[in-house]
C-alpha cells in the first residue's frame, strides 16, 4: 500500500494557481474577532453547529482567492520518501502571511463557537496559540506518549508515515461539554485527527471541528482499487464520522516546487 501512496502521490496532477503579488486579492487586514459563543454544560446540538458551519464557510472558502494567495508560500519538497511534502516554514518565514492565516482561523472559530482549541504534536502546536490568543481562548496540547505528567491516551494509530503510539492529553483540560476544535497543519489519511477526536471524547468534549492548512482531498473517500487510504472510513470505523475536517487549501492549487540546491538529499526521517 504504501507504494501506491508515493505513486499516487507522485502522479497526482495540480491546476495551476494564481500568479497575482501576494495581496492583491487579499482583503485588508481583519479586525479584532467578536468573542465566541460561552461554554456550555451539555454538548450544542448537530444541526444548530451545523447550520454555526455554513455560515462561517460563507467568509472564507477552500481555495478561494485568498487561499490562492497563500498557497505560493506552501512549496513542496521530496521528503521522507514523499515526492510532494508541503513545507509550512515558507509562510511562518513571512508575517503577513502567517497573520493572514491567523486572521482566516480566527474569523471562522469566532463565527462558528469555540471553547477550547487543541492542537497536535508538533505543528499545531505552532499554528494552534496564535488562533487561541486572538480569540482567547485556552490552548491545550496533544502529544506523543511520556511527554506530558497528569494525561491520558487513545489507542495507537496509523498514518501516512506508519504506525504510530496513541496521543495523550492532560485529563484536567478538556471538561463535559466543551466545545473543542483540533487543529493541525494538514490533514491526509486522518490517522492522527482520528486518535484526537477520540482522546476528546474520551474526556466528555465535543469536537466541533477538525481544522488544517492544508486537506489532501485525495484520500477523503478514494475508490478502492487505488490502493489509498480511506479517511471516510477511517472517521466511520472510530465513530467521528460526523465530525467536519474543514482545509483552508487543498492540494490542487498547489503548484510551488521547492527550488533545490544542487546536490539536494532527501534526509527526512520518521518521526
Amino acid at each position: 500500500m504504501a507504494s501506491l501512496l508515493l505513486l499516487s502521490l507522485a502522479l497526482h496532477q495540480l491546476n495551476p494557481a494564481s500568479q497575482d503579488d501576494f495581496g492583491s486579492t487579499l482583503p485588508s487586514k481583519l479586525s479584532a474577532c467578536p468573542p465566541s459563543t460561552p461554554p456550555t454544560s451539555l454538548p450544542t446540538p448537530l444541526d444548530d453547529n451545523t447550520n454555526r458551519i455554513m455560515s462561517a464557510t460563507k467568509d472564507y472558502d477552500q481555495d478561494g482567492p485568498e487561499a490562492r494567495e497563500i498557497a505560493k508560500y506552501l512549496p513542496y519538497f521530496p521528503f521522507k520518501g514523499i515526492p510532494r511534502f508541503y513545507d509550512i516554514g515558507g509562510f511562518l518565514y513571512e508575517p503577513a502571511v502567517f497573520q493572514k492565516i491567523v486572521d482566516i482561523f480566527a474569523a471562522r472559530y469566532a463565527a462558528i463557537g469555540i471553547d477550547v482549541i487543541a492542537g497536535l504534536d508538533a505543528r499545531g502546536f505552532i499554528l494552534g496559540p496564535p488562533i487561541a490568543l486572538a480569540l482567547k481562548k485556552p490552548f491545550i496540547m496533544m502529544r506523543k506518549k511520556g511527554k506530558m505528567p497528569n494525561s491520558v491516551s487513545s489507542d495507537d494509530y496509523k498514518t501516512e508515515y506508519g504506525n504510530r503510539s496513541g496521543l495523550t492529553v492532560q485529563r484536567d483540560k478538556i471538561t463535559k461539554g466543551q466545545r473543542v476544535l483540533i487543529i493541525d497543519d494538514l490533514v491526509a489519511t486522518g490517522g492522527t485527527l482520528g486518535s484526537a477526536m477520540s482522546l476528546v471524547k474520551m474526556l466528555g468534549g465535543v469536537v466541533v471541528e477538525c481544522a488544517c492548512v492544508v486537506e489532501l482531498k485525495m484520500f477523503i473517500n478514494p475508490e478502492d482499487a487505488s490502493g489509498l487510504p480511506n479517511r471516510s472510513k477511517l472517521f466511520k470505523e472510530l465513530g467521528h464520522a460526523d465530525v467536519p475536517v474543514w482545509g483552508l487549501i487543498s492540494e490542487d492549487i498547489l503548484n510551488e516546487e521547492a527550488k533545490l540546491p544542487e546536490g539536494y538529499v532527501d534526509d527526512g526521517e520518521e518521526h
